[in-house]
C-alpha cells in the first residue's frame, strides 16, 4: 500500500502532491490493478490533512480513469501508468548514481535540484505560446534595459534621428 509523504513547505497543493504521488506508484509497479488505496481515515492519520483533500485528489484520479471508487469498499487501482520490468535496468543504474552522488556528499535536496535540472533540461518542451516575462526580465533583458531601450529610441524619434 502506499504512503503519502507530504511537504507543506513545497508551495505545490496538498491534493496535487496525493494525485503526483499516487501517479509514481502506478508508474513503479508500486499499485497494480485491482490494489485499494488508503482510506482518507487512513490518509488523515497518518498526514493529519483534510479528508476532504484527500476526496479531492481520489475524484482527481477517478476523472483521469486511473482508479474508481466502490461505495462501501474504498478506492482501487483501475489501470497502471508505465511498464516497471521495462524500467528495471534504468532503475538500477538510478539507483547507482544516487548511491555515488550520497557517497560524494550530496544530501536528498541536493540530489532532488540536481536530478530536477537535468530532468528540465532534456525534457524541455518549446512552449507554442510563451507566458509572458515576468516583471524584471524580457526576451532582451532585464525590464529596466528594455525600458532604457526604449526611451532613447522614443527620444530620438522625437529629435528626428531615424535611428
Amino acid at each position: 500500500m502506499v504512503e503519502y509523504r507530504i511537504d507543506r513547505h513545497s508551495g505545490v497543493a496538498t491534493y496535487v502532491q496525493i494525485v503526483q504521488q499516487t501517479k509514481q506508484a502506478l508508474r513503479m509497479g508500486l499499485l497494480r490493478p485491482g490494489d485499494r488505496l488508503p482510506t482518507a481515515r487512513e490518509v488523515v492519520e497518518a498526514t493529519a490533512i483534510n479528508p476532504n483533500t484527500v476526496l479531492k485528489a481520489y475524484r482527481e484520479l477517478e476523472r483521469e480513469g486511473l482508479v474508481e471508487a466502490r461505495r462501501g469498499l474504498g478506492t482501487f487501482v483501475r489501470r497502471s501508468l508505465g511498464a516497471a520490468t521495462a524500467d528495471a535496468a534504468l532503475r538500477a543504474e538510478l539507483e547507482t548514481w544516487t548511491d555515488r552522488a550520497r557517497a560524494a556528499g550530496l544530501d536528498r535536496e541536493d540530489v532532488a535540484a540536481l536530478f530536477t535540472a537535468v530532468l528540465d533540461q532534456r525534457f524541455a518542451v518549446p512552449d507554442a505560446h510563451p507566458a509572458e516575462p515576468g516583471p524584471h526580465v524580457t526576451a532582451y533583458g532585464t525590464r529596466r534595459d528594455t525600458e532604457q531601450t526604449e526611451h532613447t529610441q522614443h527620444t530620438a524619434n522625437l529629435q528626428g534621428d531615424p535611428s
